[in-house]
């Protein structure tokens, strides 16, 4: 009888503990579905976040290619206002910005592109070349030197790659600005960091151009001279001699102007002009020879 009891009692205890162990199973096998439901879920979002922009990019650049330029500015910036986050998505506004610059001829658009890259990007890749891009509007398209002077700063005290091109266009800018003694002051400053510089001879040139403007002519002179004898290959070696010949003018070494003037009769690109500065070299020596 004892044997029955203690039979039923372990019976009864078994099933109990079946039954606990089959609702764990059945809690356990509604948590894994649940987690499965999530990675699905998760998996389709981060599919949709990606591949959604990525056709949109692609369809853009395939645009851009066939020259449908509005329809190409379009899908990349639609793309970066609604998936700002997507890997390409900065790609997107710099191409956006050079459909408007050099397709569709909206400079203050593009440049507000270009800044937006700046703004939202900072560190991107694709950061350094909205910035030129920026400058470069800002001088050769609005006029705005002031601010041009300065992205171009940025770029070259942020060690960019194009160290010379930047030293080259902050000078040529100040040029612009009538600040001629900058000029010289850049201009000396890139031929001692790039003493290799295939622009030698133009900055050369430029420097003793500034020099004449300044009125600092033994100076320019000098330069002028130095350009005609070290780059006879350069394109500037004709327009060297042009300039020399202007300011010995100044200086009233007449005959040494004429020399160089006659010297360059059937090889300088603007004859008429030459032309014209003989003749008024001509006729100052002949009312120097009457005052005599």
């Amino acid at each position: 009888m004892e044997i029955q009891k203690l039979q039923k009692t372990i019976l009864m205890e078994e099933k109990k503990r079946r039954k606990k162990n089959n609702g764990r199973f059945q809690l356990l096998l509604a948590l894994t579905a649940a987690l499965l439901l999530i990675m699905a879920a998760a998996g389709l979002y981060h599919w949709n976040f990606n591949s959604i922009p990525q056709r949109q990019f692609d369809r853009g650049e395939a645009l851009l290619q066939r020259g449908e330029y509005s329809r190409a500015y379009s899908k990349f910036r639609h793309l970066y206002e609604h998936h700002p986050r997507f890997k390409f998505a900065p790609q997107a506004l710099l191409l956006a910005g050079e459909i408007l610059q050099f397709n569709l001829n909206q400079d203050r658009e593009a440049l507000l592109a270009y800044l937006l890259v700046e703004r939202d990007y900072p560190g991107h890749e694709t950061e350094p070349k909205a910035q030129r891009r920026a400058a470069d509007i800002y001088k050769y398209r609005l006029g705005e030197y002031d601010r041009a002077l300065t992205c171009y700063q940025k770029l070259l005290d942020g060690g960019s790659a194009d160290g010379e091109g930047l030293q080259y266009e902050i000078a040529d800018t100040y040029f612009r600005q009538n600040n001629f003694e900058q000029v010289r002051i850049e201009f000396e400053s890139l031929l001692k960091n790039y003493p290799h510089s295939e622009r030698i001879a133009e900055v050369l040139f430029r420097i003793a151009s500034t020099s004449a403007l300044e009125g600092v002519l033994e100076e320019a002179a000098f330069v002028y001279q130095r350009v005609a004898e070290e780059y006879p290959d350069s394109p500037f070696y004709l327009e060297s001699l042009y300039g020399l010949a202007v300011v010995k003018e100044e200086q009233g070494e007449l005959q040494a102007a004429l020399t160089l003037l006659q010297g360059l009769q059937g090889r300088y690109r603007e004859p008429e002009v030459l032309q014209n500065r003989i003749k008024q070299v001509r006729q100052r020596m002949k009312k120097k020879r009457k005052a005599t």
